[in-house]
C-alpha cells in the first residue's frame, strides 16, 4: 500500500516532466526552421508520444522503489541540425529548453503548492495534493540539473559542444555512445548524488524558504 500511494503521488509529475521537457526541444526547433518533431505529431503533450519503456516507466519505478532519487528520460524528440540556419547556435538553444522547460514546471509546482498552503486547503504537509507539488518541485529540480551535466547526450553537453571549436566538439561527441553507460556507473558508485546533491539541495533550500515565507 505505501507503494501505491507513492506510485499515486509521483507518476503524474514525473510523466509530466519528462514529457514537457521533450516537447520544448521540439518546439525551439520548430521556432528555429526544424519542424521535424510537428510532422511526426511530437509536439504534443500526449505522454503515449514519448514514453520510453525503460526511461519513462521501468527506471523511474525501480528507483522509486529502492531509493529517494528519481529520474528518468522520454524518447528524445528528433531535431535534424543540419536544418538550423546557425547550427552551432541554434543547437544550444534546443538543448537549454529542455531544463528551461522543468525550471518553469518548478515553478509552476511551488506556486501550486504555496496556494494549497495560504489557502487552507493543505493543513499539513501529509496532504495529497501538496505531496504531488512537493514532487512535481522535486523531479523537476532534478532533471533540470541532471541535464546542465556537461556529459553526452544530456543537454549541458550540446551547449558546451556550441562553444567548442568544430573538429574538437565532434571528438566530444564521441562521448555519447557511452554517455548512458557513464551516467549510470555514476548512479551505481553514488557519485551521482555528490554530483547532483548541492545544487538540487541549493535550489530545495530556496524552494522550503519561499513556502514558509
Amino acid at each position: 500500500m505505501q507503494w501505491l500511494e507513492t506510485l499515486a503521488i509521483w507518476v503524474v509529475p514525473v510523466v509530466f516532466a519528462i514529457t514537457v521537457h521533450e516537447v520544448a526541444h521540439g518546439w525551439v526547433a520548430s521556432l528555429l526552421g526544424v519542424q521535424t518533431a510537428r510532422l511526426l505529431g511530437r509536439l504534443t503533450l500526449n505522454p503515449a508520444k514519448h514514453i520510453d519503456p525503460v526511461g519513462t516507466i521501468l527506471l523511474p519505478g525501480f528507483l522509486l522503489l529502492v531509493s529517494n532519487f528519481v529520474f528518468g528520460w522520454a524518447k528524445p524528440v528528433p531535431v535534424d541540425n543540419r536544418k538550423l540556419r546557425s547550427p552551432r547556435r541554434d543547437m544550444a538553444l534546443v538543448a537549454a529548453a529542455g531544463p528551461g522547460a522543468n525550471l518553469l514546471m518548478l515553478i509552476g509546482w511551488l506556486l501550486f503548492a504555496k496556494l494549497l498552503i495560504d489557502t487552507g486547503v493543505a493543513r499539513t504537509d501529509d496532504h495529497f495534493l501538496l505531496q504531488v507539488a512537493f514532487a512535481g518541485v522535486s523531479i523537476n529540480v532534478v532533471l533540470m540539473v541532471l541535464n546542465l551535466i556537461p556529459l553526452p547526450p544530456l543537454d549541458g553537453s550540446r551547449v558546451v559542444m556550441s562553444l567548442l571549436p568544430p573538429g574538437l566538439a565532434r571528438s566530444y561527441a564521441q562521448l555519447e555512445r557511452w554517455g548512458l553507460v557513464i551516467l549510470l556507473g555514476l548512479m551505481v558508485a553514488g557519485l551521482l548524488d555528490n554530483i547532483l546533491g548541492p545544487p538540487v539541495k541549493f535550489v530545495l533550500t530556496l524552494a522550503e524558504r519561499f513556502l514558509s515565507g
